[in-house]
């Protein structure tokens, strides 16, 4: 366990000394401040304005820049499925795959474009060259951009003082991608394929078997490995906290993540521009401690959560301790412990932390099978997810979903000292406290009753292949993940069903744009107001005691809706086990 903690600690500690600078450097991209990448990439910025037909010095209102947001989100959806159903009639597609026909590619481009990147289809087996980096890749960058302006208009609320508008979409979308996305994904990928991930554009290959086998009666003599332009995708993939695998194992495969320094670092990029967003929103508001504040009430959340995950995994299954099966190799990271799913090369605990930076940011990404995973450990996934994408979230909507949150603990502090709420200068009232009861109540909504109408319906039930406790399990994490823009499987579900593809698709849709549409109505609600100056009963939100309150909040709003789901899953297959050991043990 001291090799977790150690691995834990080495993960936040280098995402938080990189994201530092980063929102420093973000601070500068998207205000008049001069900088190098400015001089450098200027010309390119500008260039794209006079071709697009943009005014770079427009200010948006609120409803006008949501409106286009969606728009651009429509636009890119639809060219994603045209590209996907027509694939077997473009070029780079030396495999020959069919099309993924309408369910799928619905699904698929739902879910890309929306920073989902829900899969239900194995990457090598279904699409293209040209799908996956015309489609899925641009996607990967312009989903990603879409929630981090999201994050930008929002902390320009609290910037601004009787401002009509919020900012320049276009704008913020070219910055973002220009300057942010693309430098990072260039660097994190030439890392990957310096380290043993692959880059190509060739066939995929046939090599012989040493030891043939026989398979449903055919002798089986050679095995076809996938090829394929990997590692720029997993670079997006990771730093736009999108998820989606190239290969069907995701980061499992090792032409993903092809050792342990890049499994480390594909956790830090995870994690790096979400933290670097809570810096940036620190700079901006100039009160970094508030920044850190915040960033303290995410830590907070994920660390004990994270930890349990990994102890629960490093102390083993005792179904195969009851039957003899030793679980106490050593080193500790690289062979003990709950083995089944896992990649000796990265281990239990590493597997469990990578599940947990996944699903604690909205991240699709796997490096082990989720399905496999001890009970509390599948609950700290899902739960990491039901708190409301803030520990620390996606890419934008984290530290968006997360200003939310501290509304709420700021209107619930004002109300007991009996004063009017008061957050950077502004009055909180009642417009902000209900669009952000909106925007954090949708996603238990969809979550709870999309789980309720899949085990009520034939559809539903027919797709778990585990029965009882666990495949209930399988069902709340199918509509969990989509519902929280997440993406990751839990696997033990057949979710390439009309039922799941539709229902998934649908959770994927409403949940990003009916959840965070509020949060640019408050951006825009607070920058027209007044700036009031601090008085001796203004409440203080950097101090120790809010982040403990706000901590509260967002367990007490988050974990309480899911307490009674998770009881008839993860928990009740967790209180089981005593019981299955000792039938195990005794055979009867």
């Amino acid at each position: 366990m001291n090799d977790a903690l150690l691995l834990t600690f080495t993960t936040i500690a280098l995402s938080i000394v990189l994201a530092w600078p980063l929102g420093i450097y973000m601070r500068r991209i998207y205000s008049d401040e001069h900088c190098l990448a400015k001089r450098l990439l200027g010309p390119v910025e500008r260039a794209i304005y006079v071709v697009a037909g943009i005014d770079a010095k427009a200010d948006m209102g609120w409803k006008q820049y949501a409106l286009l947001w969606i728009l651009f989100n429509v636009v890119g959806g639809v060219f994603l499925y045209v590209l996907l159903y027509f694939q077997n009639y473009l070029p780079l597609d030396p495999m020959h795959f069919g099309s993924p026909g309408v369910q799928i590619s619905f699904n698929t481009a739902a879910s890309f474009v929306s920073n989902t990147n829900w899969q239900d289809y194995g990457g090598e087996t279904t699409m293209s060259y040209l799908s996956q980096m015309l489609g899925m890749a641009v996607q990967n960058f312009l989903s990603a951009a879409s929630g981090i302006v999201l994050a930008i208009a929002m902390i320009r609320g609290f910037t601004r003082a009787e401002k009509p508008g919020i900012g320049n979409l276009w704008v913020d979308l070219v910055r973002t991608t220009l300057y942010v996305l693309i430098p990072l994904s260039i660097v994190l990928a030439l890392f990957f394929v310096e380290q043993g991930a692959i880059q190509n554009f060739a066939a995929y290959v046939h090599a012989d078997l040493l030891q043939p086998f026989v398979h449903q009666g055919k002798l089986m003599t050679q095995q076809v490995i996938a090829m394929g332009p990997a590692a720029s995708q997993e670079a997006i993939k990771l730093l736009g906290t999108n998820g989606g695998g190239f290969f069907n194992a995701n980061s499992g495969h090792p032409f993903e993540n092809p050792t342990g320094l890049t499994n480390l670092f594909q956790m830090v990029a995870i994690f790096l521009i979400p933290f670097a967003l809570v810096f940036y929103f620190g700079h901006r508001v100039k009160n970094l401690r508030l920044g850190v504040g915040i960033l303290a009430v995410m830590l907070l959340l994920f660390t004990p959560l994270a930890l349990l995950s990994q102890q629960q995994e490093l102390a083993g299954n005792p179904l195969l301790t009851a039957v003899g099966v030793d679980q106490n190799n050593t080193p500790a990271l690289a062979g003990g412990g709950n083995m089944e799913g896992v990649e000796e090369r990265i281990g239990a605990a590493g597997s469990a932390l990578f599940g947990a930076v996944a699903t604690g940011t909205s991240t699709g990404a796997a490096n082990s099978a989720y399905d496999s995973f001890m009970p509390l450990s599948g609950m700290v996934n899902l739960l990491l997810m039901q708190l409301g994408e803030v520990t620390p979230g996606g890419v934008g909507t984290g530290i968006a979903s997360m200003l939310a949150f501290v509304l709420i603990a700021v209107f619930l502090a004002g109300l007991m000292i009996g004063r009017t709420p008061e957050f950077l200068g502004k009055k909180i009232e009642a417009y902000e406290i209900k669009m952000a009861s909106l925007a954090i109540l949708v996603m238990p909504l969809l979550v709870l009753i999309g789980t309720a109408v899949a085990v009520s319906l034939p559809g539903g039930r027919d797709a778990v292949l585990n029965p009882g406790a666990h495949g209930f399990s399988e069902i709340l994490y199918a509509v969990t993940s989509p519902s929280n823009n997440n993406g990751s499987a839990f696997g033990g579900l057949n979710a390439n069903t009309t039922f799941y593809n539709l229902l998934t698709g649908l959770c994927v849709l409403v949940n990003r744009y009916l959840a965070y549409l509020p949060l640019l109505a408050i951006a825009g609600s607070l920058a027209a107001k007044k700036r009031i100056p601090a008085s001796p009963g203004t409440l203080n939100p950097a101090t120790p005691l809010f982040v403990v309150f706000t901590t509260i909040v967002v367990l007490l709003v988050g974990a309480l809706n899911f307490i009674p789901a998770l009881g008839l899953g993860p928990i009740a297959e967790q209180l089981s086990l005593p019981s299955a050991v000792h039938t195990a043990s005794t055979g009867h």
